[in-house]
């Protein structure tokens, strides 16, 4: 294997804005006269607090304001059992890592008469200013000065593992697995669907994602960063994190911070997790990237794209080191029919293993072998979920040989693992938490307990038809070249039929154009330093990728060219939506 150490990987992207009309402040003793001087003259100040802002510091930070009354929409809601109990049947009491994707709204959680209470409240007030906040604020006053308080996906996850608890719930003590169930399937659901229409109506947005350092900027000049983000390549802000299975690759290639343990999973092209961090003139505001996807799905995504799939990002890149780590947990995602029927989503999770790096003696774990038997096998991995004894893989899993820059087809319903001494870009659509484990090789997780088992899911959703002979033929090795000449090579890497994502590797030297099929693309440089991403008609100034760098290109930013500005090769994968 290669032994490259790249310090240019870019760990905090910024997207830059031209916004000079902006007004922006950062830490509330310059937030508080900015809200001070909009609220003139005004009756309602309503902050709309996503589930996992810190309240608290809000409160104190505007308590400069003097309200004459303070509204916490919080206190409106459902008691926290009250709550717990209407969630319990979407939430799949008894499995600890899926539920019932929601479709309640919200309002659906409060006492109207309470919210029609503190409406006559805000009435009946002396002259001044009144303050409204929490989540679900909004239904209480829509705001004669309306804020978003906002925080990103990972910062709420680090806080569940640093003990923050869900919103307005009883069960404080919960597990970050369930914790993280509860805000997936429930919580960040009603949240996002409030949030996607206040984009369009605030007055400010409130970047309240580092504890201590909150951020703002008037509402009108946030729609136009984000707009301008729409008409470029951009790249959002990565975050990394150890598993049991994890390597040492991405730490020694990418530099990253030493942290005592492996890193096991990168995700840096995924809006509904990852963030942007919109820098105005030096000024930053770090916000969900999945903002991007509910203000702008059109020019993000394609007319045809958005068509289908409305305001979901449907493309997912992670990457997955298992270089000095451990076999993946042996897995299979579930069919189209079974995750509709079964958890209320659109669409399942199709992926494949794109072979960044490997050891020598790497492969992956893909389909079943000839002839297996679907009784004995079920009965083995049983008695192995029992701790009778070991799964024997290599009795019923195919184990594939696999070399760099080979490309695994992983359509639902396969049965596969990456084993050890592979670097996976993973490239598959959104739904990832789908994942039915059936065997972790009988290790515990880094907290020291067994990793949660779906075996009876896992075996509803095997295709005992995938075996040897149909996936040598139909998921490795399926590349095929599409056009070259003596700079250039454009080929089709996947994915398989069943899967609505197309692949394509670009080889160059020069330059190449690529055609865009009237979806977005998300790209990652897989070989080569650095890449330039330009516009032919300079729509956009070019953009640097770095080896190993995703990034993602609108459809409204327009054609665009890879080049190798260095005259070396350069390997590019860019991945789209089928036509």
């Amino acid at each position: 294997m290669e032994k490259v150490r790249s310090g240019n990987y870019v760990l905090y992207p910024h997207v830059e804005v031209n916004c000079p009309e902006a007004r922006l402040a950062e830490g509330f003793a310059q937030i508080m006269p900015m809200l001070r001087a909009a609220a003139e003259g005004k009756r309602v100040l309503t902050v709309e607090c996503y589930p996992g802002v810190d309240q608290q510091e809000l409160l104190e930070g505007l308590a400069g304001l003097e309200p004459v009354l303070v509204i916490h929409s919080d206190d409106l809601a459902f008691e926290p059992e009250k709550l717990d109990a209407a969630l319990e049947q979407d939430l799949l009491p008894n499995d600890p890592v899926f539920g019932i994707m929601t479709a309640r709204r919200l309002k659906d959680f409060f006492y109207e008469d309470k919210l029609a209470e503190a409406r006559s409240r805000i009435q009946e007030a002396p002259a001044g200013l009144v303050l409204v906040y929490g989540v679900g604020a909004t239904l209480v006053h829509p705001g004669d000065v309306q804020v978003v308080a906002d925080i990103t996906r990972w910062e709420i996850q680090l806080r569940y593992r640093r003990g923050m608890s869900n919103w307005r719930t009883a069960q404080t003590d919960l597990p970050k697995l369930k914790k993280y169930k509860r805000g997936f399937f429930a919580e960040w659901r009603w949240a996002d669907r409030e949030k996607d229409h206040l984009l369009n109506t605030m007055d400010f947005y409130l970047d309240m994602t580092t504890e201590g350092s909150p951020a703002m900027v008037d509402g009108a000049s946030y729609r136009e960063a984000l707009r301008q983000t729409t008409r470029r390549p951009f790249r959002m802000v990565p975050y990394f994190d150890p598993g049991v299975w994890g390597g040492h690759w991405m730490k020694d290639h990418f530099a990253l911070p030493e942290n005592g343990s492996n890193y096991a999973w990168s995700f840096d092209g995924v809006p509904e997790e990852n963030s942007l961090l919109l820098d105005f003139g030096g000024h930053l505001i770090q916000t969900p990237a999945l903002n991007l996807v509910l203000q702008q799905p059109r020019a993000l995504l394609g007319e045809r794209v958005h068509a289908r799939f409305g305001k979901e990002f449907p493309i997912r890149f992670d990457m997955l080191d298992t270089v000095g780590g451990q076999n993946l947990s042996l897995q299979v995602h579930p069919l189209t029919e079974y995750i509709q029927q079964n958890f209320h989503m659109n669409y399942t999770q199709d992926e494949s293993y794109y072979i960044l790096d490997a050891d020598e003696n790497a492969s992956v774990w893909l389909g079943v072998k000839e002839g297996v038997d679907p009784a004995a096998m079920e009965a083995d991995l049983r008695r192995a979920q029992a701790g009778e004894a070991p799964f024997p893989a290599e009795k019923y899993i195919n184990n594939i040989p696999v070399k760099k820059h080979d490309h695994v087809l992983i359509p639902a319903g396969t049965t596969h693992c990456s084993g050890a001494g592979t670097m996976v870009l993973e490239i598959s659509s959104t739904p990832y938490i789908f994942t039915f484990k059936m065997w972790d090789w009988g290790r515990l997780d880094l907290d020291g307990k067994p990793r949660p088992i779906h075996l009876d899911h896992g075996m509803a959703n095997i295709q005992w038809d995938r075996d040897t002979k149909w996936v040598t033929e139909n998921l490795i090795h399926q590349a095929r070249v599409l056009k070259q000449d003596e700079h250039t090579t454009l080929e089709r890497t996947g994915l398989h039929e069943r899967e609505f994502i197309d692949t394509f590797r670009i080889t160059t030297d020069r330059t190449a154009d690529m055609p865009r099929n009237g979806s977005v693309h998300v790209l990652n440089l897989v070989d080569g330093e650095r890449a330039l991403l330009t516009s032919p008609d300079g729509a956009f100034a070019p953009m640097e990728l770095h080896y190993g760098e995703t990034c993602i290109l609108p459809q409204a930013a327009g054609d665009y060219r890879i080049e190798a500005p260095d005259g070396a090769p350069v390997k590019v994968i860019a991945a789209c939506v089928r036509g």
